[in-house]
């Protein structure tokens, strides 16, 4: 009887493992219960590329007494396919919100699968990226995908989120709250907060990266990322203790943990930028001695493509100030 029971468990380990998310050398992904109610399926920190089928961020699901909440659900229609079939290996209750943190297409492109499963879910976004996203941004994220991973086939037509957020609102969804925060300009002027309260868990979306490094474009803020950053660490607007504070892209930690790398990465930068402007040079004059100065980032995703480009959108931000 022992021996039976064995094989069959055998068998259902293999079978689980033939339809495992798998991405060749970078692994499979799963759910992974991280606190309490809270499961994370952690991305490969990487860019967009064909080798990890332009999945690169961290969704997540918060499961309710009847119903799951997903945040941020990944970067297209068919990644979403496979990050729903490991969805449904931590439960098949009905998915009823998503709630999305950005306008960035690499988080919330595959929400199609779930709307498609789940027909009346709501999907919840901070009105202006809304907006944002009905725009251009969608687009523009779509070409940008599809170029880096040639995987954005059924992503298109969208869908979009539909429920109005303004960054203050306190969400109960079957029994877990949410409170919501709204930085006016951090890593995006669209970016949500969102706090689970229920298991003092705060999604940061990509207001924090760890080991890679992504844009700023031209919505983003990085004195008002690094603002944020500090607000959070310090308790301040609302911000508490949490016991896990997860990044857009990266593994999710405790506070320093978590927080302080990426926070450290931009005070480098913009010391450098400041310092530059004082000296009468460019930023990109300033780039060696910076680059010198970050090599604890050197091994980060992007590193050599990002950090440039970091250093002068720091150096304007230095010259707004001054005017």
């Amino acid at each position: 009887m022992k021996k039976i029971s064995l094989i069959i468990a055998m068998i259902v380990t293999f079978s689980l493992s033939l339809n495992a998310f798998s991405l060749g050398k970078l692994g499979e992904f799963k759910f992974e219960n991280v606190n309490k109610n809270v499961w994370i399926m952690h991305g490969p920190v990487m860019n967009p590329s064909v080798e990890n089928e332009g999945f690169m961020n961290n969704p997540a699901i918060i499961e309710g007494k009847n119903s799951l909440i997903v945040i941020d659900p990944g970067g297209n229609y068919n990644v979403g396919k496979k990050i729903f079939a490991e969805l449904e290996k931590v439960s098949k209750k009905p998915i009823v919100a998503i709630i999305n943190t950005h306008k960035h297409g690499d988080h919330w492109f595959a929400g199609k699968v779930i709307k498609e499963k789940y027909p009346n879910v709501k999907s919840y976004g901070h009105t202006h990226m809304i907006e944002m996203v009905k725009n251009g941004e969608a687009d523009l994220w779509y070409d940008i995908l599809e170029r880096l991973s040639k995987n954005l086939k059924g992503t298109n037509p969208f869908f979009f989120p539909d429920s109005n957020l303004d960054g203050t609102e306190v969400l109960t969804i079957d029994g877990e709250t949410f409170k919501i925060f709204h930085p006016k300009r951090a890593h995006t002027d669209t970016d949500i907060l969102v706090e689970h309260v229920n298991s003092k868990t705060l999604f940061l979306g990509d207001n924090l990266m760890k080991n890679r490094l992504g844009g700023f474009d031209d919505s983003s803020s990085i004195y008002g990322n690094i603002e944020l950053l500090e607000r959070i660490m310090a308790h301040e607007d609302g911000y508490t203790e949490y016991n896990l504070y997860v990044p857009g892209h990266g593994p999710s930690g405790k506070m320093h943990e978590a927080i302080d790398p990426f926070l450290t990465y931009m005070k480098i930068i913009v010391k450098g930028a400041e310092k530059a402007y004082e000296d009468g040079i460019q930023g990109y004059e300033a780039k060696p001695e910076v680059s010198q100065n970050l090599k604890a980032y050197h091994s980060w995703d992007a590193f050599d493509d990002q950090m440039g480009k970091h250093l002068s959108k720091a150096y304007s931000e230095v010259e707004a100030k001054d005017f």
